[in-house]
């Protein structure tokens, strides 16, 4: 996460990585999968969960592909923690797998009063 109204990565911005109970179901809802906030460097790392000894954290959240999902962005929290107001309590960015083996980051560029993504490489 970039705050572009200062240049700089958006440290402590807490993410939720969330995905819909049914694809064939739009009202079905979201589970959250994962939660963490973004470090000094305006990534979040936490959206796997904890491995244990043997384990590796990719392998244990599986992006299914026709899986919907979404990762939300608490901007509020992080903008108040730097005193500044906005417009965006939170950022939701829903997206599809096509394909789960392909690497998937989602860029987020906030201000207080606007936000924009993409799909990253």
């Amino acid at each position: 996460v970039l705050d572009s109204s200062i240049g700089k990565p958006a440290a402590g911005v807490p993410v939720q990585l969330q995905q819909m109970r049914s694809a064939d179901d739009p009202t079905s809802g979201f589970v959250t999968l994962a939660e963490g906030v973004t470090d000094y460097d305006g990534r979040c790392m936490q959206l796997y969960p904890e491995a244990t000894p043997g384990q590796k954290r990719e392998d244990l959240i599986k992006l299914q592909a026709g899986g919907i999902y979404k990762v939300m962005f608490k901007t509020k929290d992080y903008f108040e923690s730097t005193g500044r107001k906005c417009f965006y309590p939170w950022v939701e960015i829903t997206f599809e797998i096509v394909n789960p083996t392909e690497h998937y980051h989602i860029p987020l560029l906030i201000s207080p009063y606007s936000y924009t993504t993409y799909r990253g490489s």
